[in-house]
Protein backbone atom coordinates (compact mmCIF):
# COMPACT_ATOMS: atom_id res chain seq x y z
CA UNK A 1 0.00 0.00 0.00
CA UNK A 2 1.28 3.27 -1.08
CA UNK A 3 1.60 5.83 1.28
CA UNK A 4 0.85 9.55 -0.02
CA UNK A 5 1.77 13.11 2.29
CA UNK A 6 -0.58 16.37 1.34
CA UNK A 7 2.37 18.42 -0.30
CA UNK A 8 1.58 20.87 2.39
CA UNK A 9 2.49 18.61 4.95
CA UNK A 10 6.06 17.71 3.12
CA UNK A 11 6.26 21.37 3.65
CA UNK A 12 5.85 21.73 7.14
CA UNK A 13 7.97 19.00 7.98
CA UNK A 14 10.83 20.43 6.22
CA UNK A 15 10.12 23.32 7.83
CA UNK A 16 10.52 21.83 10.94
CA UNK A 17 13.62 20.28 10.45
CA UNK A 18 15.29 23.21 8.99
CA UNK A 19 14.07 25.22 12.18
CA UNK A 20 15.46 22.07 14.35
CA UNK A 21 18.73 22.28 13.21
CA UNK A 22 18.85 25.96 13.94
CA UNK A 23 17.43 26.35 16.88
CA UNK A 24 20.34 22.86 17.68
CA UNK A 25 22.76 25.07 16.36
CA UNK A 26 21.73 28.44 18.48
CA UNK A 27 21.98 26.17 21.35
CA UNK A 28 25.54 25.04 21.02
CA UNK A 29 26.58 28.44 20.02
CA UNK A 30 24.88 30.23 23.00
CA UNK A 31 25.87 27.39 25.60
CA UNK A 32 29.54 27.41 24.64
CA UNK A 33 31.19 27.30 27.42
CA UNK A 34 28.88 23.81 28.75
CA UNK A 35 28.99 21.74 25.52
CA UNK A 36 32.81 22.15 24.17
CA UNK A 37 34.14 20.87 27.99
CA UNK A 38 32.19 17.85 27.12
CA UNK A 39 33.42 17.36 23.29
CA UNK A 40 37.06 17.40 24.25
CA UNK A 41 36.28 15.34 27.32
CA UNK A 42 35.17 12.72 24.77
CA UNK A 43 38.68 12.90 22.57
CA UNK A 44 40.67 12.72 25.37
CA UNK A 45 38.64 9.79 26.85
CA UNK A 46 39.17 8.19 23.85
CA UNK A 47 43.01 9.12 24.05
CA UNK A 48 43.22 7.69 28.08
CA UNK A 49 41.12 4.50 27.39
CA UNK A 50 44.73 2.81 26.78
CA UNK A 51 46.58 3.90 29.37
CA UNK A 52 43.40 3.74 32.12
CA UNK A 53 43.32 -0.36 30.30
CA UNK A 54 46.93 -0.61 30.66
CA UNK A 55 46.93 -0.20 34.25
CA UNK A 56 44.00 -1.94 35.18
CA UNK A 57 46.28 -4.52 34.70
CA UNK A 58 48.12 -4.38 37.18
CA UNK A 59 46.06 -2.64 39.52
CA UNK A 60 43.13 -4.77 38.86
CA UNK A 61 41.09 -1.83 39.96
CA UNK A 62 38.83 0.32 37.76
CA UNK A 63 38.38 3.55 39.06
CA UNK A 64 42.02 4.11 40.54
CA UNK A 65 43.45 3.08 36.91
CA UNK A 66 41.34 5.67 34.87
CA UNK A 67 42.00 8.03 38.16
CA UNK A 68 45.78 7.37 37.46
CA UNK A 69 45.37 8.10 34.00
CA UNK A 70 44.01 11.30 33.86
CA UNK A 71 46.33 12.83 37.13
CA UNK A 72 49.39 12.07 34.37
CA UNK A 73 47.60 13.72 31.83
CA UNK A 74 46.77 16.40 34.26
CA UNK A 75 51.29 16.32 35.38
CA UNK A 76 51.90 16.81 31.58
CA UNK A 77 49.58 19.57 30.71
CA UNK A 78 50.65 21.11 34.04
CA UNK A 79 54.90 20.79 32.93
CA UNK A 80 53.79 22.04 30.04
CA UNK A 81 52.13 25.75 30.59
CA UNK A 82 54.43 25.82 33.26
CA UNK A 83 58.12 25.84 31.25
CA UNK A 84 55.70 27.84 28.62
CA UNK A 85 55.05 30.29 31.17
CA UNK A 86 58.06 30.52 32.37
CA UNK A 87 59.74 31.29 28.73
CA UNK A 88 57.42 33.42 28.15
CA UNK A 89 57.52 35.78 31.10
CA UNK A 90 61.50 35.99 30.41
CA UNK A 91 60.35 37.00 26.60
CA UNK A 92 58.10 39.18 27.34
CA UNK A 93 60.59 41.32 29.56
CA UNK A 94 63.01 41.57 26.78
CA UNK A 95 60.23 43.24 24.52
CA UNK A 96 62.16 46.82 25.53
CA UNK A 97 65.23 45.84 24.22
CA UNK A 98 63.68 44.40 20.87
CA UNK A 99 61.97 47.70 20.42
CA UNK A 100 65.18 49.19 19.84
CA UNK A 101 66.97 46.84 17.86
CA UNK A 102 63.80 47.24 15.89
CA UNK A 103 64.31 51.00 15.70
CA UNK A 104 67.70 50.24 14.37
CA UNK A 105 66.71 47.91 12.22
CA UNK A 106 63.78 49.54 10.58
CA UNK A 107 66.32 53.04 10.53
CA UNK A 108 68.51 51.18 8.28
CA UNK A 109 65.97 50.33 5.47
CA UNK A 110 65.18 53.90 5.89
CA UNK A 111 68.37 55.01 4.56
CA UNK A 112 68.96 52.02 2.24
CA UNK A 113 65.80 53.20 0.57
CA UNK A 114 66.63 56.82 0.92
CA UNK A 115 70.12 56.21 -1.21
CA UNK A 116 69.14 53.59 -3.89
CA UNK A 117 65.82 54.53 -4.08
CA UNK A 118 63.49 57.99 -4.72
CA UNK A 119 61.47 57.23 -1.67
CA UNK A 120 62.06 59.19 0.97
CA UNK A 121 60.83 58.24 5.10
CA UNK A 122 62.08 61.17 6.83
CA UNK A 123 59.42 61.10 9.39
CA UNK A 124 61.08 58.98 12.93
CA UNK A 125 57.64 59.07 14.28
CA UNK A 126 56.14 56.92 11.96
CA UNK A 127 58.42 54.38 12.89
CA UNK A 128 58.37 54.94 16.14
CA UNK A 129 54.61 54.07 16.38
CA UNK A 130 55.05 51.09 13.57
CA UNK A 131 57.43 49.65 16.09
CA UNK A 132 55.24 49.97 19.14
CA UNK A 133 52.32 48.58 16.60
CA UNK A 134 53.80 45.79 15.90
CA UNK A 135 55.79 44.87 19.23
CA UNK A 136 52.57 45.78 21.22
CA UNK A 137 50.62 42.90 18.58
CA UNK A 138 53.39 40.82 19.61
CA UNK A 139 52.91 41.27 23.05
CA UNK A 140 49.07 41.20 23.13
CA UNK A 141 49.34 37.75 21.32
CA UNK A 142 51.28 35.77 23.68
CA UNK A 143 49.08 37.70 26.32
CA UNK A 144 46.24 36.58 25.06
CA UNK A 145 47.50 32.82 24.71
CA UNK A 146 48.51 32.63 28.42
CA UNK A 147 45.24 34.37 29.32
CA UNK A 148 42.99 32.50 27.40
CA UNK A 149 44.90 28.99 28.53
CA UNK A 150 44.25 30.27 32.12
CA UNK A 151 40.57 31.21 31.76
CA UNK A 152 40.40 27.71 29.84
CA UNK A 153 41.45 25.84 33.02
CA UNK A 154 39.26 27.29 34.73
CA UNK A 155 36.50 27.11 32.69
CA UNK A 156 37.42 23.42 31.95
CA UNK A 157 38.22 22.78 35.78
CA UNK A 158 35.78 19.96 35.92
CA UNK A 159 36.99 18.43 32.61
CA UNK A 160 38.65 15.48 34.71
CA UNK A 161 35.50 14.59 36.02
CA UNK A 162 33.96 14.23 32.71
CA UNK A 163 36.68 12.08 31.21
CA UNK A 164 36.72 9.97 34.48
CA UNK A 165 32.92 9.51 34.06
CA UNK A 166 33.08 9.12 30.23
CA UNK A 167 35.43 5.55 31.14
CA UNK A 168 33.94 4.61 34.14
CA UNK A 169 30.05 4.53 32.33
CA UNK A 170 31.51 3.85 28.75
CA UNK A 171 29.21 0.34 29.01
CA UNK A 172 26.17 1.93 30.14
CA UNK A 173 26.45 4.79 27.08
CA UNK A 174 26.99 1.71 24.91
CA UNK A 175 24.18 -0.26 26.50
CA UNK A 176 22.14 2.34 26.09
CA UNK A 177 22.44 3.04 22.58
CA UNK A 178 21.40 -0.85 21.61
CA UNK A 179 18.30 -0.06 24.21
CA UNK A 180 17.05 2.88 21.96
CA UNK A 181 17.33 1.10 18.52
CA UNK A 182 16.14 -1.91 17.12
CA UNK A 183 16.99 -5.37 17.44
CA UNK A 184 17.96 -5.67 13.63
CA UNK A 185 19.63 -2.02 13.20
CA UNK A 186 22.12 -3.61 16.07
CA UNK A 187 24.87 -4.90 13.91
CA UNK A 188 24.89 -1.54 11.87
CA UNK A 189 25.53 0.16 15.54
CA UNK A 190 27.79 -2.41 16.56
CA UNK A 191 29.80 -1.56 13.27
CA UNK A 192 29.76 2.20 13.95
CA UNK A 193 30.75 1.96 17.77
CA UNK A 194 34.31 -0.05 16.58
CA UNK A 195 34.59 2.55 13.96
CA UNK A 196 34.26 5.57 15.61
CA UNK A 197 36.48 4.37 18.20
CA UNK A 198 38.93 3.08 16.15
CA UNK A 199 38.94 6.52 13.55
CA UNK A 200 39.05 8.59 16.98
CA UNK A 201 41.43 6.70 19.06
CA UNK A 202 43.98 6.57 15.97
CA UNK A 203 43.50 10.21 15.12
CA UNK A 204 43.65 11.67 18.40
CA UNK A 205 46.69 9.78 19.88
CA UNK A 206 48.03 10.55 16.32
CA UNK A 207 48.21 14.59 16.73
CA UNK A 208 49.47 14.26 20.03
CA UNK A 209 52.06 12.54 18.87
CA UNK A 210 52.61 14.79 15.44
CA UNK A 211 52.85 17.77 17.65
CA UNK A 212 55.25 16.70 20.02
CA UNK A 213 57.70 15.23 17.08
CA UNK A 214 57.22 18.83 15.69
CA UNK A 215 58.08 20.66 18.89
CA UNK A 216 61.85 18.88 19.06
CA UNK A 217 62.02 19.30 15.18
CA UNK A 218 60.90 23.47 15.78
CA UNK A 219 62.83 24.25 18.09
CA UNK A 220 66.14 22.35 17.03
CA UNK A 221 65.83 24.13 13.59
CA UNK A 222 65.24 27.73 15.16
CA UNK A 223 68.37 27.00 16.94
CA UNK A 224 69.96 26.13 14.12
CA UNK A 225 69.03 29.21 12.43
CA UNK A 226 70.00 31.00 15.49
CA UNK A 227 66.85 32.61 17.09
CA UNK A 228 67.12 32.78 20.42
CA UNK A 229 64.11 31.62 22.68
CA UNK A 230 63.64 28.65 20.04
CA UNK A 231 62.18 26.45 22.54
CA UNK A 232 59.53 28.94 23.11
CA UNK A 233 58.72 29.38 19.92
CA UNK A 234 59.24 26.08 18.62
CA UNK A 235 56.85 25.02 20.88
CA UNK A 236 54.01 27.43 20.62
CA UNK A 237 54.57 26.79 16.79
CA UNK A 238 53.93 23.33 17.05
CA UNK A 239 50.83 23.44 19.38
CA UNK A 240 49.15 25.44 16.31
CA UNK A 241 49.32 22.18 14.11
CA UNK A 242 46.18 20.90 16.24
CA UNK A 243 44.74 22.71 13.57
CA UNK A 244 44.91 21.18 10.21
CA UNK A 245 46.14 23.11 7.29
CA UNK A 246 46.01 26.13 8.96
CA UNK A 247 48.37 25.17 12.06
CA UNK A 248 51.73 25.49 10.10
CA UNK A 249 51.21 29.02 8.62
CA UNK A 250 49.92 30.38 11.57
CA UNK A 251 52.52 28.87 14.11
CA UNK A 252 55.32 29.75 11.65
CA UNK A 253 54.39 33.80 11.55
CA UNK A 254 55.24 33.67 15.24
CA UNK A 255 58.82 33.42 14.78
CA UNK A 256 59.13 35.10 12.14
CA UNK A 257 57.70 38.27 13.20
CA UNK A 258 60.58 37.97 16.26
CA UNK A 259 63.46 37.22 13.69
CA UNK A 260 62.61 40.21 12.08
CA UNK A 261 63.15 42.50 14.95
CA UNK A 262 65.97 40.13 16.18
CA UNK A 263 69.77 41.60 15.62
CA UNK A 264 70.02 39.69 12.62
CA UNK A 265 67.13 40.46 10.58
CA UNK A 266 68.31 38.05 7.72
CA UNK A 267 67.46 34.85 9.86
CA UNK A 268 63.60 35.66 8.79
CA UNK A 269 65.29 33.74 5.56
CA UNK A 270 65.75 30.86 7.74
CA UNK A 271 62.76 30.56 9.44
CA UNK A 272 60.89 31.01 6.02
CA UNK A 273 62.61 27.68 4.33
CA UNK A 274 62.39 25.99 8.08
CA UNK A 275 58.75 26.06 7.99
CA UNK A 276 58.39 25.32 4.46
CA UNK A 277 60.27 22.14 5.04
CA UNK A 278 58.54 21.41 8.76
CA UNK A 279 54.97 22.00 6.24
CA UNK A 280 56.34 19.46 3.66
CA UNK A 281 57.22 17.12 6.30
CA UNK A 282 53.97 17.34 8.45
CA UNK A 283 51.58 16.98 5.84
CA UNK A 284 53.07 14.15 3.53
CA UNK A 285 55.63 12.34 5.80
CA UNK A 286 54.37 12.68 9.96
CA UNK A 287 50.55 13.12 9.41
CA UNK A 288 49.83 10.19 6.99
CA UNK A 289 51.86 7.57 8.10
CA UNK A 290 51.13 8.70 12.06
CA UNK A 291 47.37 9.50 11.97
CA UNK A 292 47.12 6.89 8.91
CA UNK A 293 44.64 9.15 7.15
CA UNK A 294 41.78 7.68 9.37
CA UNK A 295 39.60 10.79 9.01
CA UNK A 296 40.09 11.14 5.66
CA UNK A 297 37.73 13.88 4.98
CA UNK A 298 37.72 16.57 2.04
CA UNK A 299 40.56 19.23 2.64
CA UNK A 300 37.72 21.57 1.11
CA UNK A 301 34.66 20.29 4.35
CA UNK A 302 37.92 20.61 6.37
CA UNK A 303 38.78 23.93 6.19
CA UNK A 304 35.06 24.61 6.02
CA UNK A 305 34.86 22.56 9.08
CA UNK A 306 37.69 24.60 11.05
CA UNK A 307 36.53 28.08 9.87
CA UNK A 308 32.81 27.22 10.70
CA UNK A 309 34.25 26.12 14.29
CA UNK A 310 36.28 29.09 14.95
CA UNK A 311 33.11 31.30 14.07
CA UNK A 312 30.83 29.17 16.73
CA UNK A 313 33.29 27.82 19.24
CA UNK A 314 36.59 30.05 18.94
CA UNK A 315 39.93 28.01 19.21
CA UNK A 316 38.47 25.11 20.81
CA UNK A 317 35.91 24.73 18.27
CA UNK A 318 39.11 24.88 15.49
CA UNK A 319 40.43 21.70 17.13
CA UNK A 320 37.35 19.52 18.07
CA UNK A 321 35.93 19.97 14.59
CA UNK A 322 37.93 17.88 12.49
CA UNK A 323 37.77 14.79 14.26
CA UNK A 324 34.36 15.38 15.02
CA UNK A 325 33.30 15.79 11.56
CA UNK A 326 35.61 12.48 10.95
CA UNK A 327 33.49 10.67 13.16
CA UNK A 328 29.92 12.30 11.56
CA UNK A 329 31.02 10.44 8.34
CA UNK A 330 31.56 7.24 9.94
CA UNK A 331 27.67 7.51 10.82
CA UNK A 332 27.02 8.74 7.30
CA UNK A 333 29.12 5.73 5.77
CA UNK A 334 27.10 2.92 8.15
CA UNK A 335 23.51 4.38 7.66
CA UNK A 336 22.08 3.43 3.96
CA UNK A 337 20.30 7.10 3.57
CA UNK A 338 23.15 8.97 4.50
CA UNK A 339 25.57 7.44 2.61
CA UNK A 340 26.00 10.15 -0.13
CA UNK A 341 26.48 12.39 2.54
CA UNK A 342 29.57 10.50 3.25
CA UNK A 343 30.79 10.57 -0.30
CA UNK A 344 30.76 13.94 -0.29
CA UNK A 345 32.87 14.41 2.48
CA UNK A 346 35.11 11.73 1.63
CA UNK A 347 38.46 12.87 0.32
CA UNK A 348 39.72 11.44 -3.28
CA UNK A 349 42.28 9.38 -1.82
CA UNK A 350 40.19 7.32 0.48
CA UNK A 351 37.52 7.07 -2.31
CA UNK A 352 40.05 5.86 -4.91
CA UNK A 353 41.52 3.06 -2.12
CA UNK A 354 37.90 1.85 -1.27
CA UNK A 355 37.60 1.43 -4.91
CA UNK A 356 40.99 -0.28 -5.26
CA UNK A 357 39.97 -2.67 -2.20
CA UNK A 358 36.41 -3.53 -3.92
CA UNK A 359 38.23 -4.95 -7.29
Amino acid sequence: MNKTFDPSFKILLRAVLILTVIACAAVFIFAREFFYPIFLAVLLSYLLYPVAKFFQQFLRHEGISIGISILLLLGIFAATFFLLYQQASIFLADLPEFEEQALLNLTSIQDYLTQSTPLTIDSDDWLKNQIKNLLEAQENFFGQIFNATTATLVALGVQPVYIFFLLYYRNHFKEFMFQVTQPKDHPVLKKIIVEVASVTKNYVSGIFIVVLILCFVNSIGLMVVGIEYALLLGVISAFFNFIPYFGTLIGGAVPLVYSLVSPDPSDAIGVVILFIIVQFLENNVLTPNITGGRVAISPLFTIFAIILGGITWGIPGMLLSVPFLGIFKVICENVRPLQPIAFLLSSRESLEKDKKETI
